[in-house]
């Protein structure tokens, strides 16, 4: 059996003892019926308190608990498994929905068994499914287990971490039988992975980079050498902007206009909006001055926002990973419950899948695979020596393996701070986030607003040298539209 359907694949036979006899357990009045007939006993036979439900089993105890709510920990659990795999922010995007949503329907389906209703629609499909009587600790399995199958399935290689993660939260094995399993995580689990099979996440196809100025390249340079962005055919995840929308239409669907409304390179770099975008970026965004840059016009405070938004590079939890944490922040303040919880971190989850599909399509899919401005300043002859703010660990000056416009940090920002004040009906919430960067200088910061947060992301982008103010400021309204149109269309309130 394969390790990843290990759970939700073992049916097996639960039987019960009917007056001495063993038969086969089935759901509902008729079950009930046929397992006494076969007993040779009618129900009428049967005395008033022989027709009593089995008493409640003693719960189990779960062990301590350092987080308390299930859809905080696993949200923790895949920003983990996310610092271990590395990758582009669409695949983690594309995990945390399917996560979330599947989480989300699984916990819905247990508020409509042991709740009696639901009070927002479920992302696929919800459903009351069979049981006598509510199970120790039965909101929690229901939603770990969902959790634990739905990531086992997305980061098989992880499967070790995820056994040890699930033992921490149950104390038990994650093979061990759970008849949740087959009345209700194995269906959440399966509807999931069956809306996304074939949704164009694999596509392996390679990039060809145009060869003309303004058009996106790879961007080694003697002295900034990034082994991973040699190549046309290292361009990150190219085609991610065709992979099927959670609630979008396409990823085209709120697409903005070409930068400053040029239609080809050669326009655009013929325009004067386009020179003042090199201009600033090259001001801001400078990992020191040269001799043909010698003013650096960004403030020490500048400076360290920029490196408090990164995650860029691997073994950090990437920018969605940022903005899952300052959900789960602002949820613990705000002390949501967990179908609350399941219902917020869905929209964010959705929203954000849907940014990063959307962003990608305007990078690669537009007419202007716009190049970075570290080309547009060394390629156009301007500062030959000219290098980005944004470097790794090892102090190697790099910039992001994908075109410019748009800004996915200001995407994925806006996607997020939109759900954000729709859910809370409200952006004027104080709050504090974190950062995973090592290399910021800072690691919490607060905001009176999400808006707040998100224009600040946007911004850093600039600050780093790797956007031109343009990529920020489509990307932030390209982000709200995502999130206005999936708050408006998914787990609506009912």
């Amino acid at each position: 059996m394969p390790r990843n359907e290990r759970t939700v694949n073992d049916h097996r036979t639960i039987t019960v003892t009917v007056t001495g006899r063993r038969a086969v357990r089935r759901r509902g009045a008729l079950a009930v019926a046929a397992v006494l007939a076969a007993a040779g006993t009618t129900l009428t036979a049967l005395p008033q308190p022989a027709l009593a439900a089995p008493p409640r089993p003693a719960p189990a105890a779960l062990p301590p608990q350092t987080i308390a709510d299930p859809v905080h920990f696993w949200n923790d659990v895949l920003m983990e498994v996310v610092r271990r795999e590395g990758g582009g922010p669409g695949p983690m995007s594309r995990a945390a929905a399917m996560l979330n949503a599947a989480i989300y329907d699984a916990e819905s389906s247990y508020q409509l068994k042991w709740k009696g209703k639901i009070t927002s629609e479920p992302y696929l499909r919800a459903e009351k499914y069979a049981g006598w009587i509510e199970g120790p600790d039965e909101e929690e399995r229901v939603v770990g287990r969902t959790a634990y199958n739905i990531l086992l399935g997305l980061y098989p290689s992880q499967t070790n971490y995820l056994d040890a993660r699930f033992r921490e939260r149950f104390g038990t094995e994650p093979t061990g039988f759970d008849l949740l399993d087959t009345t209700i995580v194995g269906p959440m689990v399966k509807q999931m992975r069956d809306a996304r099979n074939g949704d164009g996440s694999d596509n392996d196809q390679v990039y060809v980079a145009d060869n003309k100025p303004g058009a996106w390249r790879p961007t080694s340079y003697p002295d900034m050498v990034d082994p991973g962005c040699t190549r046309d055919s290292q361009a990150v995840t190219p085609f991610w902007g065709k992979v099927k929308p959670f609630a979008l239409t396409s990823g085209s669907q709120f697409r903005p206009p070409t930068p400053g409304l040029y239609g080809t390179y050669e326009k655009l770099l013929a325009g004067d909006a386009y020179q003042q975008q090199v201009a600033a970026v090259r001001a801001v965004g400078a990992d020191g001055p040269t001799k043909a840059t010698p003013n650096i016009e960004r403030t020490p405070e500048q400076e360290a926002v920029a490196w408090f938004w990164a995650n860029d590079e691997d073994g950090t939890y990437k920018p969605p990973g940022q903005l899952l944490q300052a959900t789960r922040e602002v949820a613990t303040q705000r002390k949501l419950s967990t179908y609350e919880n399941a219902r917020l971190f869905a929209l964010v989850s959705i929203a954000m899948a849907d940014a990063g599909i959307a962003v990608r399509d305007v990078k690669y899919l537009t007419p202007i695979d716009l190049w970075r401005p570290v080309s547009a300043i060394r390629d156009s002859g301007l500062d030959a020596d000219w290098k980005p703010l944004l470097k790794t660990r090892a102090g190697v000056n790099i910039t992001p393996c994908f075109p410019a416009w748009a800004s996915g940090h200001a995407t994925f920002g806006a996607s997020w701070a939109g759900v954000m004040k729709r859910y809370f009906g409200n952006d004027n919430i104080a709050f504090t986030m974190t950062t995973d960067e090592p290399q910021s200088p800072i690691k919490s910061r607060s905001f009176t607003s999400f808006s707040q947060a998100a224009k600040e992301d946007a911004q850093s982008r600039v600050w780093l040298g790797v956007h031109f103010p343009w990529d920020a400021e489509d990307g932030l309204v390209l982000g709200d539209k995502i999130a206005d149109h999936v708050y408006t269309t998914k787990l609506r309130k009912l």
